[in-house]
C-alpha cells in the first residue's frame, strides 16, 4: 500500500525517532522516497505548507533539522521515508552575526532564522553570487552537508564594513576574513 506523504506523519516519523533537539544523521538514513510534499521554503527564510505559511517556530526548527540536500534536491529525511520539499533559493537566511578578533585573527559567527550557529571558515564557506543582469550580490555561509543560509541585507552591509583588500588568485579583491581563510567578496578594481 502506497502512503501519500503528509507533514503530520513526517513529524511523528521524527518525534518517534526522538529526534529535533539538532540536526538528525540523514546522512546515515536512505530510507524510500515516498513522494514530494507541498511544502515549500521562500527565499526570505518562510517556510509553507500547502501555500500556508507555518506559524510555529518549533515545528519549522524540527523540519530543519531533518533537511536534506541529494542529487540537487531537497528532502525531509527520517529513518523510515523521505519526501520531496521545494526550496526557492538556499534554505536557510544567516538573520545575525557576530565577530570576534581582528584581520587575519577574526571569527564571523552566523545564526539562522532557525537558531543553527556557525563560524564561517574553510568548512563552513562564504561565497557572493553575483545577479548576471543587475550585478547585485546574493552571498551564503554554508551551515552543513551542502546546505547554505543566504546572509540577510542587514548582516551583509555589516559584513561590507569589515571587508580589506588583498591579493587573491592574481588580483586585489575585496572580501572578508574568518577561521584563518579568506573569502573574496569582488575584485577591487569593480569597486571604483
Amino acid at each position: 500500500m502506497i502512503v501519500k506523504p503528509t507533514a503530520e506523519g513526517l513529524m511523528a516519523s521524527v518525534q518517534a525517532a526522538g529526534k529535533g533537539a539538532g540536526p538528525a544523521p540523514v546522512h546515515l538514513w536512505n530510507p524510500p522516497f515516498c513522494g514530494d510534499l507541498d511544502m515549500q521554503i521562500k527565499r526570505d527564510g518562510t517556510w509553507f505548507y500547502q501555500g500556508t505559511p507555518i506559524g510555529r517556530p518549533g515545528l519549522v526548527k524540527l523540519f530543519s533539522n531533518i533537511l536534506k540536500l541529494e542529487g540537487g534536491k531537497y528532502y525531509l529525511v527520517t529513518p523510515v521515508e523521505k519526501v520531496g520539499i521545494t526550496v526557492e533559493d538556499a534554505p536557510f537566511v544567516a538573520v545575525d552575526f557576530e565577530v570576534s578578533g581582528k584581520a587575519e585573527a577574526q571569527s564571523l559567527r552566523f545564526e539562522t532564522q532557525v537558531g543553527d550557529k556557525v563560524t564561517a571558515g574553510p568548512d563552513h564557506p562564504i561565497r557572493v553570487v553575483r545577479d548576471k543582469a543587475t550585478g547585485e550580490p546574493s552571498p551564503y555561509v554554508m551551515v552543513r552537508a551542502g546546505l547554505e543560509a543566504l546572509i540577510d541585507r542587514k548582516s551583509f552591509y555589516r559584513l561590507v564594513e569589515l571587508g580589506v583588500h588583498r591579493p587573491h588568485a592574481g588580483e586585489n579583491w575585496f572580501g572578508l576574513w574568518s577561521g584563518g581563510q579568506f573569502f573574496p567578496i569582488i575584485p577591487s578594481a569593480a569597486l571604483t
